[in-house]
């Protein structure tokens, strides 16, 4: 019997499928067989079969210089029924790329990409990195019926699967969403992993809706970066009232996003500066450390307000502790943060970025209505990638750091 999702709504439709996709088994010459059967499949580039491609990989964990370019890359394969291959035409970097190439978070990735842990320690080299992507559907899987070859698509790769810095990568097809009409797709590469970050920490951690954020206080530290200079346009194209905390050279930038206050931390005591304003309905972290010993105080009491942050000490107790002494210590961490700020009346919680096709395609409705717009500080050819995460390890990068895939030179 076929099941039928009780709508007709596309987006429903497209996530009831996507679901349903995730659920097939592929197994030949087996008792099972007669449930899916793979034909033998061949992709063609060119006249001559395309085995492997050109890409960016490390072989082992460290500095800029364990960056490594081959044209030997094996070729991504379609392995579930619900994946798409696609033409990468550009890609962006994000600090969690400087971060997994010295290494952090690898025990935890590691556990994820291998929970069994059949395979031997550094099993995932060669290991390409970047996560976003921008490009061509070239291929799809026997169950995607959303996307057709030839689609242009934007997604954000999970960091456990191989990423974006190479001529081709392989996505599920939950990961993907139609690129929107109104960007090219340099522009388009700037914002699926921030864009989701940012989304998950407002959305499906803070509560906040676009029904419900008009006229809210919003609060956002470390407001010049990827996460920042998104949150700043979603919060406003949602009705909020934001207030920005970056340096004075990044103040222009963010009120031409739209924030309605602007403090500068190098201008003096930044927390006093905040204790002169309203206080706030919700609070987005994207700094850490001592901010969160007096940030939570300028919100609201007793009122719903949430402190929100993004920066987590899961993948670092997992390397350092290993993974059950690792979850058990970030358990008891975010347990006893949580119950402190309770009892102070607001909400502590952490967020962490999330793969969605569907939360891309609510993205991709506010750019092309023009309520959110890329920001780039700089876009790099594919033969400079040791030269942009050589440039986003340096910092202060007013936007994204964009890799034009396409442009080899």
């Amino acid at each position: 019997m076929l099941l039928k999702p009780h709508t007709t709504s596309w987006k429903a439709c497209r996530s009831f499928f996507c679901r349903q996709s995730s659920a097939v088994t592929c197994q030949v010459g087996t008792e099972k067989s007669w449930r899916l059967r793979v034909p033998c499949r061949h992709f063609h580039r060119s006249t001559q079969r395309c085995t492997t491609m050109p890409s960016w990989v490390i072989d082992r964990y460290g500095k800029n210089d364990v960056l490594r370019f081959t044209n030997d890359m094996m070729f991504p394969i379609i392995n579930f029924p619900n994946e798409v291959i696609i033409k990468v035409h550009a890609a962006s970097l994000n600090p969690i790329d400087v971060n997994m190439r010295n290494g952090y978070g690898a025990a935890a990735l590691r556990m994820k990409r291998d929970p069994l842990r059949i395979k031997t320690t550094g099993s995932e080299f060669p290991l390409t990195l970047g996560r976003d992507v921008s490009g061509e559907v070239m291929e799809c899987g026997l169950n995607v019926s959303y996307f057709k070859p030839g689609d242009e698509v934007w997604a954000a790769v999970p960091p456990w699967k191989q990423g974006t810095l190479s001529e081709f990568v392989v996505a599920s097809g939950n990961e993907v969403a139609k690129k929107p009409r109104c960007l090219s797709h340099t522009q388009a590469a700037s914002l699926p992993y921030v864009g989701l970050t940012t989304w998950t920490a407002v959305s499906q951690v803070g509560g906040l809706k676009q029904d419900n954020c008009s006229n809210k206080r919003i609060l956002i530290l470390g407001a010049s970066g990827g996460v920042g200079t998104f949150a700043i346009q979603l919060m406003k194209a949602w009705g909020a009232h934001v207030t920005a905390v970056c340096s004075q050279d990044a103040s222009e930038l963010v009120r031409r996003l739209g924030a309605d206050d602007v403090v500068d931390y190098k201008s003096g005591n930044v927390e006093e500066q905040l204790k002169t304003l309203p206080l706030f309905d919700f609070i987005l972290d994207n700094v850490g450390g001592s901010t969160e010993k007096w940030a939570a105080d300028l919100l609201k009491k007793w009122s719903g307000a949430t402190y929100v942050s993004l920066v987590t000490p899961f993948l670092v107790n997992v390397d350092r502790l290993g993974v059950a002494d690792g979850m058990l210590q970030t358990g008891v961490t975010i347990g006893t943060k949580a119950i402190k700020h309770l009892c102070k009346g607001i909400h502590y919680r952490w967020a962490f970025f999330m793969p969605s096709g569907p939360f891309l395609d609510e993205i991709t409705s506010l750019v092309d209505a023009g309520k959110i717009h890329p920001v780039i500080d700089q876009v790099f050819s594919f033969s400079d990638v040791p030269k942009a995460f050589q440039k986003l390890e340096e910092g202060h990068a007013r936007g994204k750091t964009v890799i034009n895939v396409t442009n080899k030179k």
